[in-house]
């Protein structure tokens, strides 16, 4: 596949992520991280969606803006921005294939640990959403994508809808600002990735918009297997990768 090929099957598959996390408030970085992989290297990948996911996650804000629990984003970012910024000084020491690895084998755990939580019926104080704020933070300095855990504390907290997709995605902003500058500053991010991360972005910011249109239409069901669906193949396609 040539470098215009790639870009292309890039976007295309940018524009139907955002799509789905417009909708469910997660899913981009799950299906993106494999193609961003095989198109750019698992080195690459990391910062390279760094950058997409602060501007896929500005566009739910954008389309949500009025529905943002702000007390919700403070409790959860404050303690999640730093912890971002240490996992990614960690993630950047490990070798290549150790990140496929561990990033197959978290995708893998999330289904079993997301339906433990569904089934608990757990409710969250802010406290409480501050210390998932910063593990989870610093999960996402190292895998990239911990949208499946931070869903579920959201809505432990009591979003839901246009509200829990807000405040959930100004959240992440926060964590991903704080994981893109750190690899500012170690020199992670040259202009070829910060290019290609814009590219990558402006294609789920599309695709975030068309899946506001139908967020009320959608039966949750229906998206938590298909998020199940996408954990797995994104988890196997990276395992074999690691392995290989």
């Amino acid at each position: 596949m040539n470098a215009a090929t790639a870009a292309l099957f890039v976007i295309a598959v940018g524009l139907v992520a955002g799509a789905i996390s417009g909708v469910i408030g997660t899913g981009s970085s799950v299906m993106l991280l494999p193609v961003l992989v095989y198109a750019f290297g698992p080195k690459a990948a990391i910062p390279i969606m760094s950058i997409a996911a602060i501007f896929g996650n500005l566009a739910r804000v954008m389309a949500w803006w009025r529905a943002v629990d702000w007390r919700a984003v403070a409790a959860y970012a404050l303690p999640g921005a730093p912890a971002a910024s240490l996992g990614a000084r960690t993630m950047l020491t490990l070798p290549s294939h150790a990140i496929d690895i561990g990033l197959g084998v978290f995708f893998l755990c999330v289904i079993p640990l997301r339906r433990w939580h569904a089934a608990s019926g757990l409710r969250l104080r802010w406290w409480q959403v501050s210390i998932a704020g910063a593990a989870i933070g610093f999960l996402t300095g190292i895998v990239l994508s911990t949208g499946p855990l931070s869903v579920p504390v959201f809505l432990s907290y009591g979003l839901a809808g246009g509200a829990f997709l807000a405040t959930e995605a100004a959240s992440s902003v926060a964590l991903y600002a704080s994981k893109a500058a750190t690899f500012r500053q170690l020199g992670a991010l040259p202009l070829t990735i910060v290019l290609q991360g814009l590219m990558v972005g402006a294609s789920l910011m599309v695709g975030t918009y068309g899946g506001k249109a139908v967020v009320v239409r959608i039966r949750p069901a229906v998206f938590q297997r298909l998020m199940d669906g996408l954990m797995v193949c994104s988890g196997l396609s990276l395992l074999w990768a690691g392995l290989r």
